[in-house]
């Protein structure tokens, strides 16, 4: 089901990193999510609703910015 607040999400299963965009556009690394949440955060019907109590806050993160995006191509 689409998320009326994350747009889109990768699991980066290499590096444990997930990285999330807003669809405020706001970007965000969490790390040493383990690869069992990510999938989680995949099939839960409401994707907002499992963010917000299984990984927001429980994470430590870093906001993506443009300008560091670009650099990391």
């Amino acid at each position: 089901m689409p998320s009326n607040v994350i747009r889109r999400f990768v699991y980066d299963t290499n590096a444990n990193e997930l990285w999330v965009e807003f669809v405020t556009g706001r970007r965000y690394v969490y790390e040493e999510v383990p690869e069992s949440v990510a999938e989680a955060l995949r099939l839960a019907f409401s994707k907002g609703i499992y963010f917000n109590s299984r990984i927001r806050d429980h994470f430590k993160y870093r906001e993506v910015t443009k300008d560091r995006a670009e650099t990391e191509s």
